[in-house]
């Protein structure tokens, strides 16, 4: 997948789009769900992943960017951003 925006333009869009918090569930098929329809509107998405399950956060990132074929943009503590291009 190629990005149409540059990185920089994608941290800046991140500033202003929906935060989608990741609890200490953990990621399910409901998750993914939403992250695809979340993903569908706006392209950006932050995940913000709960301290108890930080030490986990890379595969369930690794799950979600497979899933929704989607691109890590960022990983900075316990927050994600991906991305999307609209079809």
């Amino acid at each position: 997948m190629s990005l149409t925006l540059s990185k920089k333009e994608l941290m800046n869009r991140a500033l202003s789009t929906m935060t989608l918090n990741i609890g200490k569930a953990g990621v399910n098929e409901n998750v993914i769900e939403e992250i695809k329809r979340q993903l569908k509107s706006k392209e950006v998405l932050k995940l913000r992943f709960a301290k108890g399950i930080a030490n986990e956060k890379e595969s369930y990132i690794d799950s979600i960017v497979t899933e929704t074929r989607s691109k890590l943009i960022d990983l900075r503590g316990n927050v994600a951003i991906i991305y999307k291009n609209k079809p």
